[in-house]
């Protein structure tokens, strides 16, 4: 037994969760060097839907909002989410881009990055976890939990094992859909104490109810960290609250050393915060309660909004309950692909498109045919043929590693946008998101010239004299 470590998720998952990941580096920064003396093992502050939505929503620079955080917290790691192969995008990049874009990760100020693919294929980690420890940061491998007849218990320990082989500093259970239960997730600590030797972090969401009470089975079991976040941005479909678990393991074996007055001074901090949120409409009411369907259909809630949301602008919401049966269906003819990003999104439109169409796979997104092509990994299972006719006919599957098929493609990226350039890492913003960020250039050129961006020749992509 021995004290808990604890990583603050509010600069990074707590926002994406409950206000999609508006929360602006200006209201980060004030309370950064109060956080980095409190003792936590580590601050969530980057990755996942941050960059995104920084260079998207936020007209900020992702990179300057990683550094700004790292002058402040000189005393904690600071830590990020990464998808793998994926990078923070949508699809598989080049090993020459994924492994520049770990490299300036961590020489922008990243302790800890934890890697993660969406079918928990090892293959799409190999590349960003070497670059990881050859740079000298903290690698944690991921496991996307889920449940079906192929994941069990055995099944995440085989992986965390190959992980562990590959030269992972710490594995994390990353339960997405807060749909891991106490009992089950004791058990899954125990199995994994057993098999590995490395540090053991468990991470989910508030969102069935059950995470406190995941966490203190999963902590008696022997869990190392667990992930949570400051009481106002906790909750609902955000990790569970940090204070009430550290007064929970206060004066025992677990005790986390860390000090509730503190703590109630940081949460101060977000309380208005939230309300300003909440009055700008960016937090909706609804992500702040409990939502059990997740412990039934095994969904995580963004997917159960994002569902509503496309059958809202079809005009078709009636068919709500029936998209929700579909869900199952369509991923049990897909080989059981755990919930998470991309695999999420991609599963839930192909339940709306079959309901809809009223015939299953008359219509099939491209990433779909990618995925049953085998350009997004292996499935758990693998795919029935009759599934596999409908979606690709009789078009070969690839059985190697995606990434080996995409060539280099750093110096293309970078010669396709030179005139913006600014720093290195611009053509890694350019590389994850080529619109987005070319907006975002485009507008910092404007500001830094004082002209109108309008003023742009978009066809010669030139500058004005």
């Amino acid at each position: 037994m021995a004290k808990v470590k604890i990583t603050e998720t509010v600069f990074r998952d707590a926002h994406q969760s409950l206000l999609a990941t508006r929360m602006t580096t200006e209201d980060i920064l004030p309370i950064v060097e109060k956080i980095d003396k409190i003792g936590y093992h580590s601050l969530e502050v980057w990755g996942g839907a941050t960059f995104d939505s920084c260079l998207r929503f936020l007209n900020e620079d992702p990179w300057e909002r990683l550094r700004s955080i790292r002058k402040q917290a000189k005393n904690t790691k600071l830590q990020m989410l990464l998808r793998g192969q994926n990078l923070l995008g949508y699809k598989h990049y080049a090993d020459d881009v994924v492994s520049e874009f770990v490299k300036k990760s961590i020489s922008n100020g990243i302790d800890i990055i934890r890697i993660f693919d969406a079918l928990n294929d090892i293959r799409n980690l190999e590349t960003t976890l070497k670059v990881t420890n050859k740079e000298g940061g903290h690698a944690q491998c991921a496991i996307s939990y889920t449940t079906s007849p192929a994941h069990n218990i055995k099944y995440y320990v085989e992986r965390s094992k190959k992980m562990e082989d590959l030269g992972a500093n710490s594995i994390c259970i990353k339960d997405m859909a807060g749909i891991l239960t106490p009992y089950v997730a004791f058990e899954l600590v125990s199995e994994l104490k057993k098999a590995i030797k490395i540090p053991i972090q468990v991470h989910t969401h508030y969102t069935s109810g059950v995470a406190s009470m995941t966490y203190l089975k999963a902590i008696e079991a022997g869990a190392d960290i667990v992930d949570t976040a400051i009481s106002p941005l906790a909750l609902g479909t955000s990790q569970p609250p940090t204070e009430p678990l550290v007064a929970s393991l206060k004066d025992t074996p677990y005790d986390t050393g860390m000090d509730l007055e503190g703590l109630s001074e940081i949460a101060d901090y977000f309380k208005p915060l939230r309300d300003k949120y909440l009055k700008e409409g960016l937090i909706d009411p609804k992500v702040l309660g409990v939502d059990a369907k997740a412990l039934i259909y095994q969904v995580p809630g963004g997917m159960l909004s994002n569902l509503l949301s496309q059958l809202k602008q079809q005009n078709k919401e009636d068919k709500y309950e029936e998209v929700l049966a579909e869900v199952p269906k369509v991923r049990e003819d897909l080989g059981y692909p755990p919930l998470v990003t991309p695999l999420s999104q991609m599963v839930g439109t192909q339940a709306v498109f079959n309901v809809l169409a009223g015939e299953r796979y008359k219509m099939v997104p491209k990433e779909i045919k990618d995925y049953v092509g085998g350009l997004y990994g292996q499935p758990t299972v693998p795919i029935k043929e009759e599934i596999k006719q409908k979606i690709i006919g009789n078009k070969e599957i690839i059985t190697e590693r995606p990434a080996n098929l995409i060539p280099p493609q750093l110096e293309i990226l970078r010669n396709e946008m030179k005139e913006y350039l600014e720093q290195e890492e611009d053509v890694l913003s350019y590389a994850l998101f080529p619109q987005v960020a070319m907006n975002f250039f485009k507008e910092r050129w404007a500001e830094k010239y004082k002209i109108e961006s309008s003023l742009y020749n978009e066809e010669e992509k030139t500058h004005p004299v």
